[in-house]
């Protein structure tokens, strides 16, 4: 993923006239009275914004991105599914824009990260889509439930651990936005130690701090050790079947879309969890159908995926050729955004917002034609076993504060929850026997190895001793002067 910077140069050095004052503010209109999707009245109030543009332009608004970039915000539900199902009119192939053929856009701009062209499935059509998909779309198909339950379980459990005890905990930071990175690492076959750095690692690469770059990096080469681990020593995750697949996949495109898989996964996944425990939280109704068995867990996803989609909006679609949609001429090159949120709230589709939907799938949360998500059942099946398992742990966990003061912050594709403070009982968990069994395990081969590593210096000495024409049973003659140093080490190595 490329993350780019504008050069340090262009900041205003101290004394300059320009320093200080800041940038001009952004307002909600931008040139050719156009609305636009980004500053700080359309990250205040997102929805809002959806219908007014809804009002003002119906299916299909054009709108501002980040720079006064035009584009197209698809608002109507049956809009976004033609436009999502009709590939040859609108490529995912980001590299038709018009703004980039004319150079518009500049190497620095924030759409960057989510718009520029890559080698991967994201970016292709036709056959060479179904090519990188099918590879990813088998591997992830290959993991059933119970395997994905047991890892949920196992990280869930370690991380309420910690909080257990103190009768507190905030559901965002201290679990929601750990628990989806650490499982998928197991899916992907990465070592344990792996997974808390790179919970941070994409959590900074996501948000395009000054390290992101840096953050990237650590993503990279951790994918990188881990397909020349795979090589050598193949097992039952997605790294070694997409090393295997018919399809042929090159290292790099390996590479490649397990970290597009790592960070997709992780980020819709923490917002879905988020957003789904909130509701748990706030909404009596909810909790009491849930634990009167009116409805299951997964009916209740669906209800979140209705109302707080993990992505509010995805970038995008570009047209082909010129063509109508929603009642607007779209040219050949222009830019299309699928409005999942808006889509979800559409009148046509759902005229009372306030009546429920359990069970009903007809959402756009997870797209719909041949880009439809692939990872969209894993990404499920962590949500409903993390929220199961911790309201097992934590049976009266309540919410620590009034709901009114939960924050969300909201930029032009996504909403997230800041914080969930929460308030349960204080107790002891206890560990998950497969955190256990990891750690006697560990522990195990860890002892194996300092017993290789004693023998293998047991062996040198021996040899170095007969090298030297030492008589007896092998252990050299140490000179007075190092026998103290000598001493010391044998005694580290024998530890």
């Amino acid at each position: 993923m490329t993350t780019p910077f504008p050069d340090a140069a262009s900041t205003p050095p101290p004394g300059c006239p320009a320093h200080g004052r800041g940038p001009e503010p952004i307002g909600p209109i931008g040139p050719g009275g156009l609305r636009r999707l980004y500053g700080p009245d359309a990250d205040a109030d997102p929805a809002g914004l959806y219908e007014k543009l809804r009002a003002e332009y119906g299916e299909v608004a054009p709108v501002l991105l980040h720079g006064d970039h035009r584009a197209w915000l698809i608002l109507g539900h049956g809009a976004n599914i033609t436009a999502m199902r009709a590939p040859s009119l609108f490529s995912r192939d980001s590299r038709l824009w018009t703004a980039f053929r004319t150079g518009e856009l500049p190497v620095d701009s924030p759409l960057m990260p989510v718009i520029a062209w890559q080698p991967i499935c994201v970016f292709a059509d036709g056959e060479e889509h179904r090519r990188l998909r099918g590879a990813v779309l088998d591997g992830l198909n290959r993991f059933d439930r119970r395997g994905i339950r047991r890892h949920v379980r196992r990280f869930t459990t370690d991380l309420v651990q910690v909080v257990g005890p103190t009768g507190r905990a905030e559901l965002i930071t201290q679990f929601a936005e750990h628990l989806p990175m650490l499982v998928m690492t197991k899916l992907l076959g990465m070592p344990d130690e792996y997974g808390p750095q790179l919970v941070d690692a994409a959590r900074d690469l996501m948000k395009g701090t000054e390290t992101a770059i840096a953050s990237n990096e650590y993503v990279v080469a951790g994918l990188r050790r881990t397909i020349a681990i795979k090589r050598e020593d193949p097992g039952d995750d997605l790294t070694s079947h997409l090393l295997a697949h018919p399809a042929g996949l090159t290292d790099d495109e390996v590479m490649e879309h397990l970290r597009v898989v790592l960070l997709a996964a992780n980020e819709t996944t923490v917002n879905l969890i988020a957003d789904s425990l909130k509701m748990v939280l706030t909404d009596p109704r909810f909790r009491a159908h849930l634990s009167g068995g009116q409805m299951t867990l997964g009916e209740a996803l669906d209800q979140v995926l209705w109302d707080s989609p993990p992505m509010s909006l995805v970038a995008g679609r570009w047209a082909t050729a010129d063509t109508e949609l929603g009642g607007q001429q779209i040219k050949a090159g222009d830019l299309l955004l699928l409005g999942l949120a808006a889509g979800n709230l559409d009148p046509v589709v759902r005229p009372d917002p306030t009546a429920p939907l359990y069970g009903n799938r007809s959402h756009l949360s997870f797209g719909a034609g041949p880009h439809e998500c692939p990872g969209q059942d894993i990404g499920r099946h962590v949500a409903e076993a993390a929220i199961d398992i911790l309201l097992t742990l934590l049976p009266d966990v309540r919410l620590a504060v009034e709901e009114e003061e939960l924050v969300w912050t909201s930029s032009w594709i996504s909403r997230h929850l800041t914080a969930l403070p929460v308030e349960f009982t204080p107790r002891d968990i206890d560990p998950d026997p497969v955190s256990v069994a990891e750690a006697e395990r560990a522990a195990q081969l860890a002892a194996e190895a300092q017993r290789a590593a004693d023998t293998a210096l047991a062996a040198r000495i021996e040899a170095a001793g007969a090298a030297a024409g030492t008589e007896g049973a092998g252990a050299p003659t140490v000179p007075a002067q190092r026998r103290r140093w000598w001493t010391v080490l044998a005694g580290v190595f024998r530890r």
